[in-house]
């Protein structure tokens, strides 16, 4: 069954074949995980991939506040917040649900499944696939991993949370499409619910008839 966790050597992708016992978490990440993105006001570079948290000025303010130089905003800021209207970092995973995402038995660790797939739906250093295999891998993490990993989790969506309003438009576009991947993930996993319940009732049907 160990040959079945990668193919080609790689990482397997949504939809291939995983033991039972659950994804080697070493086979979660194609290369190292990056670092969680720096504080802001730090004077961190960014990676290119997520916003850059250079500026120290104030996070957005709460939807439907009008922001006001007297409250530390710029002309970019104020720009910006009328363009993305009432959104703010993570409105658009919150209309998401989780449906249709099945965790793996994990007998040996107790968390909340809800809140850990929430966490994760919601990240934007995540690709869709890397989402896909942690969820494969739960059965082999230990109750350590899967509190670091909501605590990283919950890091993250805090970190973004902070970013001035300079970061909205850019944060709004990551949102909408790893909104995207997570829909497809639901979808790859009905199908696959679907295959596993026609292969479960063909077996059946074959011991009834002695085959």
């Amino acid at each position: 069954m160990a040959d079945d966790q990668t193919i080609g050597g790689n990482p397997p992708r949504p939809g291939d074949p995983i033991p039972d016992e659950g994804l080697d978490p070493t086979k979660v990440f194609a290369s190292p995980p990056p670092p969680p993105p720096p504080p802001p006001g730090q004077g961190a570079q960014g990676d290119g991939t997520t916003p850059p948290p250079q500026d120290a000025g104030p996070p957005p303010p709460p939807p439907g506040t009008v922001a006001t130089k007297e409250m530390g905003y710029d002309d970019e800021d104020i720009r910006i917040l009328g363009e993305v209207k009432d959104y703010r970092f993570g409105t658009i995973a919150a209309k998401l649900s989780n449906d249709k995402i099945q965790v793996p038995a994990h007998p040996e660790t107790t968390f909340d499944e809800q809140i850990f797939l929430t966490l994760l739906r919601g990240s934007i250093s995540l690709t869709r696939d890397e989402k896909w295999r942690i969820i494969q891998a739960v059965p082999k993490l230990s109750q350590f991993q899967i509190d670091e990993l909501q605590k990283i989790l919950e890091e993250e969506r805090r970190k973004f949370g902070e970013l001035s309003p300079k970061h909205l438009l850019q944060l709004m576009k990551l949102e909408q499409k790893h909104t995207e991947d997570w829909k497809d993930l639901q979808s790859l996993m009905v199908q696959k619910t679907a295959q596993k319940e026609e292969q479960s009732q063909a077996d059946e049907i074959r011991k009834q008839l002695g085959l």
